[in-house]
């Protein structure tokens, strides 16, 4: 018989025996790799009291995790990871020394500290459990590790509450009592990120190469650029990834979003550009490509963001992202004037369970970007009624389908508004008209605005045209107080403030189209108030070349002159009987090319549209077709370059049918 304490002793070796097989075995051997899981499942065989098995297996499940599920499972060997790490080498943990004879041997698990801790942080807030998020940085502070090793706990407690800024501590106890006072938090936590550098420099010093906390400093300053872009202090964040940028490490993404905030839109494009070759692949939303798409809309382009949407879904599948994709796809699709489709892939991003990965952008901002471009449409369907039937009111079953779109609309204003009135960020977000938290175009604000308390808004817009230091967005405002001021009937001054948007020099004519052709639609409208329809029309024919997709929905009649060759007098009915002003002549006219003939026994209807000087606005393009009337519609809306292009259409069905 073996005495009790040689029973132990034995016990004793035999398990540091196993432990270190297992680290022999685990040397080269990445966690996230294919090797990782079957190697946790070996380790875990040797000895399950260990830590490395439950970290490596956490590790592996939450690098491939796509999906609330996979995160989720990668939870349970996380926590019993740290927790054995903690239990059975605490004093490894908090050992802090200058010395590299001592610090050496504890080295390795304070990294795999780091490596556990950041996969539970990232499962716990993709699985939206940010208390559990907060209570684990706190449980790592107290270790007061020298080195942080990819935790950088205060730097993600900022990033945490600045995630969930507009609620307060009455839902989450980590919070404050307000969105400003969050605010304030996480810069203080920042803060604290850079004084326990600084302190740390004593016992690290020595031991790293020179420069080694740079890269420890160009994580707060990741964040404070975050924190400064929101807050509109340009000063100060231009001069944070100004450090950044001059270190390599500028985050492409986040600068993009900031200049586009401050209405430099061909910077951000470019800046978008590089993150689609940083980013591109990580199983999360891309925001360069979300927010591209916007850029696209704004360039008059938006059969360019449909092809990027239609990629991106494609490219990605039901990964996390797919929703946000299909809300961009929905909203350039509406833009382009295709509304049935528009509608279909609205439906697929409301009925996908969007995972918000990585991103400050949360489902509250999902669920208005939705609602609003519901919105949106709503308006253009009962536009487009009114452009396709140009005697209208004499129509007893079109004016029965305006009153139950009308209907609909009104119901979709008062959920949205409803749900606005509670929205703390309002102000910093929707008012601001670019911010780098919003998800919605500037435009789009517009729809959700202009039928509520037209001289409340009028004093808001004054008062941020007043206040507003990012002078390329003034005439955004400026834009915004003009159509307010027409629905008040003070048309001298809405003239005044939309003339003085087409003298900016700050505008970029190739960025800022759909801001031009904003502007020469409350032009027209000015003049057709003032009763000028020579003016009315001059405007009219500026917005027909610059953003044709939006004449259907304007309410403006486009002055139209047809050359027709061949004959379909139902389909000609049918076209003529859209709201054009098909007697107009001069040098605001645009030209519409028609040809109808007959191929393989098919009826064929080839189309192009040109402007007074013979510059094409639509080149020249055929479709076939069997009921007459409906083509009649179909070519006044390609006139207006909406739909057309037989390969991006096919592409479009293929993608909604998805």
């Amino acid at each position: 018989m073996f005495p009790a304490d040689g029973i132990a002793q034995s016990k004793a070796l035999q398990k540091a025996a196993q432990r270190y097989e297992i680290d022999a075995k685990r040397s080269g051997v990445d966690p996230t790799s294919e090797d990782g899981l079957p190697r946790s499942r070996e380790f875990l065989r040797i000895d399950s009291s260990y830590y490395v098995g439950w970290m490596f297996e956490g590790i592996y499940k939450m690098d491939h995790a796509a999906d609330y599920v996979g995160y989720k499972n990668a939870i349970a060997p996380l926590e019993k990871a740290l927790y054995l790490l903690e239990r059975d080498y605490g004093k490894q943990l908090s050992t802090r020394s200058s010395n590299i004879q001592v610090f050496y041997p504890v080295y390795n698990y304070q990294v795999d500290y780091g490596r556990i801790g950041y996969s539970l942080r990232e499962c716990y807030a993709n699985t939206e459990q940010p208390e559990k998020v907060v209570a684990l940085m706190r449980r790592t502070l107290k270790w007061k590790f020298q080195r942080e090793f990819i935790l950088d706990p205060y730097n993600f407690l900022a990033w945490i509450t600045h995630r969930y800024r507009f609620y307060t501590n009455a839902r989450y106890s980590f919070l404050k009592g307000s969105l400003e006072e969050n605010e304030a938090l996480a810069m203080r936590y920042l803060d604290s990120s850079l004084q326990m550098l600084a302190r740390n420099r004593k016992y690290n010093d020595g031991l790293f190469m020179p420069g080694y906390d740079v890269a420890d400093k160009m994580g707060v300053y990741h964040y404070k650029c975050i924190l400064y872009s929101y807050a509109l202090q340009i000063d100060s964040a231009e001069k944070y990834f100004g450090l950044m940028r001059r270190n390599n490490a500028l985050p492409h993404n986040n600068y993009a979003n900031f200049k586009s905030v401050c209405g430099d839109f061909r910077q951000a494009a470019k800046e978008y550009s590089i993150a689609s070759g940083v980013e591109s692949g990580d199983k999360r939303l891309q925001e360069w490509a979300y927010y591209t798409s916007i850029l696209d809309i704004g360039k008059a382009a938006p059969k360019d963001a449909v092809a990027l949407c239609n990629g991106m879904i494609k490219g990605y599948g039901s990964t996390p992202g797919f929703g946000w994709y299909n809300i961009a796809l929905s909203r350039a699709l509406a833009y382009d004037g295709q509304l049935t489709n528009a509608n279909k892939a609205l439906e697929k991003a409301a009925g996908f369970k969007e995972l918000h990965i990585g991103t400050t952008l949360g489902q509250s901002h999902y669920d208005f970007s939705i609602q609003l471009q519901r919105l949106m449409q709503k308006e253009q369907e009962i536009q487009l009624q009114r452009f396709e039937h140009k005697d209208w009111w004499y129509s007893p079953s079109v004016l029965g389908e305006l009153g139950k779109l009308s209907g609909e609309r009104l119901m979709l204003q008062y959920l949205i508004i409803n749900q606005f009135a509670e929205n703390p960020e309002r102000d910093r977000v929707v008012y601001k008209l670019f911010s780098s938290e919003s998800t919605v175009g500037w435009d789009e604000v517009w729809f959700l605005i202009k039928d509520f308390s037209t001289a409340f808004f009028v004093k808001r817009f004054e008062k941020e045209l007043k206040e507003n230091k990012r002078k390329a967005v003034d005439k955004y405002f400026r834009l915004f107080l003009a159509k307010l001021k027409l629905k008040q009937d003070k048309t001298k001054e809405a003239k005044a403030l939309l003339l003085q948007i087409l003298q900016d020099q700050t505008t970029d004519k190739e960025y800022e189209q759909l801001l031009l052709a904003r502007t020469y639609e409350a032009l027209a409208q000015c003049a057709l108030k003032e009763k000028e329809p020579k003016a009315a029309a001059r405007w009219t024919y500026e917005l027909m070349r610059s953003y044709p997709q939006l004449v259907p929905f304007s309410g403006l009649k486009a002055p139209l002159r047809l050359r027709i060759s061949g004959n379909d007098a139902a389909a000609i009915a049918a076209l003529k009987n859209c709201n054009f002003d098909f007697e107009a002549a001069g040098s605001n006219t645009c030209y519409a090319d028609i040809r109808f003939y007959t191929q393989n026994n098919r009826k064929q209807l080839q189309y192009r549209l040109i402007d007074a000087q013979g510059r094409v606005i639509v080149k020249e393009q055929s479709f076939s077709y069997k009921d007459a009337t409906q083509a009649g519609k179909d070519v006044a809306l390609r006139l207006c370059n909406i739909g057309g292009t037989e390969s991006a259409e096919k592409a479009i069905r293929k993608e909604v049918k998805k």
